[in-house]
């Protein structure tokens, strides 16, 4: 059931291989020979269970992310690896990554209702569109999928997979030996959809899981990406660099619920931070600094380009951004060009500037300090109308995020912002967010026919 007490943040837990900073992996206090290691994602996740997050959450793309030259790269498909996480936590959310690009509605549902058994309810899906032309060229697209179209297919998408998770009502399942009925089968439908980008006819071959549907999550902030999120999703993962701009969107996005029927408390808005932690703030800052030069310029301005469409290659690394296309223009992710773009202009940062700032967060903000100037910026964040949590990107693992865990918790914990015990089973229940109603079965009272 949401939650009824004071209001307090959520903290998920965005794990990346070595770590968010591109150089991270050259870092000695990094393992990057581990990215392939079960046991070390295992070690990843029981820490952010200790420290009693909402969740750890895991991206993806469909493609080969950057120059593996020069960054550890590569690693497990989300959903796999978070069944094996599954089982050796018990609280902890576990959030992954699916495109609706480049999947079937049929499989992604299937795949969700599976991970949320297997995890007793603690399932959450990230639906991104994907947004780069290398992801379509897997899949023998020589384009990318334009980016409303894109759009289109992602909301038809998500309305198959949540018709599916309603294809049987929660006591379909009977179990009755004497009679030799497994399942009710009034109570298992057929979906029968068709539309525009799918038909499929349903039921779901998996019993409806502990939570209904999984936490539906969402990371786009373009116009189309924010009305999407307004129309379907439950918590949004979102980048901005300072408070006046988090504050913005995050009026600008519980603005455009009513229209769909919502709440504001029935979405939560999770911006980015890489929080660089030391016992001081020289200390923060000169680690801050030490994964800067650990930096291959090569690797940033590759990086760079593709964040703004635009191919900087041999330009002067101490020079200026050149012209820059149109938003319009963009068929990637629109928010995150205008972002960068926006950053670069505000600060007059050199093509070298700009690399050194998007390091650690890729157009996130980092923030260097103490323990206590980390929690000082969460709860300003959280208090000031920006945030309703924090989508934590440590810099460097596994160390960043024990510092995490073990220095800023505990100062949001006296404060009375963070929970100090865990008192939900699923997901949902940490988000404070409601079980959602089989739809398919009050369509089906409402008719008059068995439900």
């Amino acid at each position: 059931m949401p939650s009824t007490g004071p209001r307090t943040l959520h903290l998920n837990a965005f794990l990346m291989n070595a770590g968010h900073h591109d150089a991270a992996w050259r870092h000695p206090r990094t393992q990057p020979e581990k990215v392939t290691d079960l046991r070390y994602f295992q070690q990843l996740a029981r820490t952010a269970e200790r420290g009693l997050l909402d969740s750890v959450f895991l991206a993806d793309g469909l493609a080969l992310w950057g120059n593996v030259r020069h960054n550890a790269l590569g690693g497990f498909e989300p959903l796999t690896l978070l069944s094996a996480l599954a089982a050796v936590t018990e609280h902890v959310g576990l959030i992954a990554t699916v495109s609706t690009t480049f999947n079937e509605p049929f499989h992604t549902a299937r795949k969700f209702a599976s991970l949320d058994h297997i995890s007793g309810g603690r399932a959450g899906w990230n639906i991104v569109t994907s947004g780069t032309v290398n992801e379509a060229r897997n899949f023998g697209q020589d384009e990318h999928v334009e980016h409303r179209l894109r759009y289109d297919r992602a909301r038809e998408f998500l309305e198959v997979a949540t018709k599916l998770w309603d294809s049987w009502e929660d006591d379909a399942v009977l179990l009755d030996r004497e009679r030799g009925v497994y399942a009710d089968t009034d109570k298992v439908r057929e979906i029968d959809h068709r539309g525009e980008y799918f038909g499929v006819r349903g039921p779901l071959n998996v019993p409806r899981s502990p939570q209904g549907y999984p936490l539906l999550v969402q990371a786009g902030s373009s116009e189309d990406g924010k009305e999407f999120a307004a129309q379907y999703a439950e918590a949004v993962f979102t980048a901005q660099q300072s408070l006046a701009d988090a504050q913005a969107f995050y009026k600008d996005l519980k603005s455009r619920l009513a229209r769909y029927h919502r709440t504001e408390d029935q979405l939560l808005v999770l911006p980015g931070i890489a929080p660089v932690i030391g016992s001081t703030e020289a200390e923060a800052r000169a680690l801050e600094q030490e994964l800067t030069d650990l930096q291959v310029p090569e690797y940033g301005l590759a990086q760079l380009s593709g964040m703004l469409g635009t191919d900087l290659t041999g330009l002067p690394l101490d020079g200026p951004l050149p012209d820059l296309p149109e938003v319009r223009d963009i068929n990637g992710n629109k928010s995150r060009f205008t972002l960068v773009a926006e950053l670069a202009r505000r600060d007059g940062l050199t093509l070298r500037e700009l690399i050194a700032r998007l390091g650690a967060g890729r157009g996130h903000r980092v923030f260097a300090g103490t323990p206590e100037q980390v929690a000082d910026q969460l709860e300003e964040w959280f208090t000031q109308g920006a945030a309703d949590g924090f989508n934590i990107m440590p810099p460097h693992l596994p160390g960043a995020l024990e510092d995490f865990v073990d220095h800023v918790v505990p100062i949001l914990q006296r404060r009375g912002l963070f929970r100090t015990e865990y008192t939900g089973r699923t997901l949902r229940e940490h988000y404070g967010l409601a079980r959602p109603a089989n739809r398919l079965a009050t369509a089906a009272l409402a008719e008059g026919r068995p439900a």
